[in-house]
């Protein structure tokens, strides 16, 4: 009966620990287009992030290169990859840690820089 007991209890604390993921695999992303000319900072504060592909509805959308503040300051942008089986999107880590980019929560608070012309 205590075998029983220490079996059941055992299967009951795994299953707690179960985790499911469901993902849908599109593959690695085209390669990376040639930006020849970077436009001028709009300021000294600001960094540029080059262009990437990201994947939206089971297909990939190329973002084009912008210029936009750090996360915090000494932050440091990771750019986005594909490792031959999954896409992780980009990031900014540093002393304070991860921070993910949110463009609508930064381009809404002045972080990200558009050439208005």
């Amino acid at each position: 009966m205590k075998m029983k007991l220490l079996a059941l209890t055992f299967l009951a604390g795994s299953c707690a620990f179960a985790q499911l993921n469901v993902g849908i695999r599109i593959g690695p992303p085209p390669r990376e287009r040639v930006v020849r000319v970077v436009p001028v900072s709009p300021s000294p504060e600001h960094v540029w992030v080059a262009g990437y592909w990201y994947p939206v509805r089971g297909r990939y959308v190329w973002h084009t290169g912008y210029w936009t503040r750090p996360a915090y300051t000494g932050a440091h942008w990771v750019v986005p990859h594909h490792d031959g089986e999954r896409f992780y999107a980009g990031y900014w880590d540093g002393g304070q840690g991860r921070r993910e980019h949110d463009h609508r929560f930064d381009h809404d608070r002045g972080r990200d820089y558009r050439d208005r012309r």
